[in-house]
């Protein structure tokens, strides 16, 4: 009998074990907490953990956000997908929030602070726009905007100012659709331009 030979196509994929949103499964890594209470009204708190690269186990856990419980209703559901989209392009298990303690893996929880800084003071009908232009970006787009507010507007009690305040307006005020949208006097005046007879059109003829 010919001995079967074990192709890639036939061999088990070795997932890394991991807990919640694609934390490792290591002793205390650095991850996030996002806390969902039992109480259907009591605001879900994001707490960064900073495991064993915290030089003080004093200070290894920093309170990022407390969001309202119908703000993170409004943001759950899209996070997730884009989570576990990612979670399963790396073979890696997916998650669903559940009540109580959620684990999320340290750049997904950068990620997700972002969107609920940006959301936490926001007007409610503003909160799907802001959520439409957060999965617009990059991942690293994310990790830069978190790196930036965590410098200096980084704790839960750092709202409303600063790079907080920024987020807010940044995502929330124009959905990326219309940033994206040619203005009127740009595409006339390029209309213009591409016309044989304009062929000697002046630059500063855009601010005509």
């Amino acid at each position: 009998m010919t001995p079967r030979i074990k192709t890639a196509a036939n061999a088990k994929t070795i997932i890394r074990p991991t807990l919640g949103f694609g934390v490792p499964a290591t002793s205390d890594p650095h991850h996030f907490i996002i806390e969902i209470p039992r109480n259907n009204t009591g605001a879900v708190s994001i707490v960064e953990n900073l495991g064993l690269q915290s030089h003080d186990h004093s200070q290894s856990q920093i309170a990022r956000c407390l969001l309202e419980r119908p703000r993170w209703t409004a943001i759950r559901s899209e996070a997730q997908r884009a989570f576990n989209i990612r979670l399963k392009e790396r073979q890696l298990k997916t998650s669903a929030w559940v009540v109580g303690i959620n684990p999320v893996d340290r750049l997904l929880g950068k990620e997700l602070c972002v969107l609920a800084w940006a959301v936490e003071g926001m007007a409610f009908d503003h909160i799907p726009i802001a959520v439409r232009n957060w999965l617009a970006l990059r991942p690293e787009e994310r990790w830069w905007l978190f790196g930036m507010t965590a410098m200096t507007t980084g704790s839960v009690h750092d709202g409303n100012k600063g790079w907080r305040l920024a987020l807010r307006h940044a995502l929330g005020d124009v959905a990326q659709n219309e940033l994206l949208r040619p203005l009127s006097y740009q595409t006339d005046a390029l209309k213009t331009a591409t016309d044989p007879k304009n062929a000697t059109l002046s630059l500063f003829d855009f601010e005509s």
